[in-house]
């Protein structure tokens, strides 16, 4: 897998440079399916901070929904007890603060009550301990996590060639972000992140449970307007840099 140092090499692909100042966490994202649905804007902008702008394409705010599994390690130091392969589950929309593109997350789902204690304390996520399995059959994947009523069960499977995103397309708005936002005790923070461009494929899903965007008060249409698939991602994480 590329080394970090290469990592920070391959840039000509982002809206802006990287940070400059020393990356704290380094995460690979393996496995991930990209779930999209396309909302009326007013539907969403009422759940998203008024520091934030919501973000659109065609008109229409977007919500998605992603499954995968990851390992994590901060810097300078071997993977801690647990963090080799995590499943997460998070859903999210899309904002922008001073012309940088990113994402604001409703609620982020993971196996391990460490990693929601080190997000919430040190990035002011909203992230959940819940039940979570996945099983791999062949290139086929089952997804399934639980906390309390909020439920998620689906199967995924890549059908094409890895292929990157074109600038301009859905694809390219929806995956091609390099920051998180979020607002705590009225403040907003900019979490940065680099990676190469998404090696995204078309997938086959069929979703048979779904309340996470329901539990943050976002009805969702049945079907999604788009999927699809990331075989695997490494990410350079920084720490949060108040902005507002």
């Amino acid at each position: 897998m590329t080394s970090a140092a290469n990592l920070l090499r391959e840039v000509g692909h982002r809206p802006w440079p990287v940070p400059n100042r020393a990356w704290i966490m380094v995460q690979v994202w393996r496995d991930l399916l990209f779930a999209h649905w396309s909302v009326p804007h007013a539907a969403i902008q009422r759940l998203v901070p008024e520091q934030l702008t919501l973000d659109t394409f065609d008109g229409q705010a977007w919500v998605s929904i992603t499954p995968f599994h990851m390992s994590l390690r901060l810097r300078g130091l071997p993977p801690l007890p647990g963090m080799l392969d995590l499943p997460e589950l998070n859903c999210r929309t899309y904002v922008t603060v001073e012309n940088k593109p990113g994402i604001y997350f409703f609620s982020l789902d993971i196996a391990n009550y460490a990693a929601v204690f080190g997000a919430r304390a040190f990035y002011h996520l909203p992230y959940f301990h819940a039940h979570m399995e996945i099983e791999k059959q062949g290139d086929s994947f089952s997804y399934f996590s639980c906390r309390g009523r909020v439920s998620w069960r689906a199967t995924y499977a890549p059908v094409s060639a890895a292929r990157k995103a074109a600038p301009g397309s859905l694809d390219y708005f929806l995956a091609e972000r390099y920051c998180l936002y979020t607002v705590w005790h009225g403040r907003t923070y900019r979490g940065e992140i680099h990676h190469v461009p998404w090696p995204l494929q078309d997938t086959a899903a069929t979703i048979d449970e779904n309340t996470v965007a329901a539990a943050a008060g976002i009805q969702l249409p049945h079907a999604p307007r788009a999927v699809s698939f990331a075989r695997e991602l490494k990410v350079l994480i920084w720490t949060l840099e108040r902005i507002g």
